[in-house]
């Protein structure tokens, strides 16, 4: 095997199959802190980008980056953005960033509105549910 074809192969192999670049991006491109400063979704802006998890976050302003970078556990989507009701039923789902709640100071992402109507009968009692399924999958990591 050359050299050059080793170093190829070694670059291709930090590519996960069935993944693109945008699959990083974090919550679709919106600012996660924009939820708490502005108190609605707003796209981020690609000049401010913070990596974190593995995903690429983006933000409107240096001030939202700055903040985000300092504390990325306050800021950050729950179940790493994954549809707060889908979790409840052990599943991940694509959020939709406009569908949205903060509660007890932490933000929850729904993928579509009837799955946030389901979701809201019950805010309480589907974050515990949640929370629980959460820790699980994260220890089958």
């Amino acid at each position: 095997m050359s050299f050059t074809f080793m170093l190829l192969l070694a670059g291709i192999s930090g590519i996960a199959a069935g993944t693109t670049p945008e699959d990083t991006v974090a919550i679709k491109g919106y600012d996660t802190v924009a939820y708490f400063t502005a108190g609605k979704a707003l796209k981020g802006n690609e000049n401010f980008t913070f990596s974190w998890h593995g995903m690429t976050w983006f933000f409107q302003s240096k001030e939202n980056l700055d903040l985000f970078a300092a504390s990325p556990e306050k800021y950050a989507p729950q179940y790493d953005g994954w549809c707060a009701w889908a979790m409840t039923e052990s599943r991940k789902a694509v959020t939709d960033p406009e569908v949205w709640k903060i509660v007890d100071g932490k933000l929850y992402l729904n993928c579509s509105p009837s799955a946030y109507e389901k979701w809201s009968r019950d805010i309480p009692g589907h974050i515990k549910k949640a929370d629980e399924i959460w820790l699980k999958m994260q220890g089958e990591k």
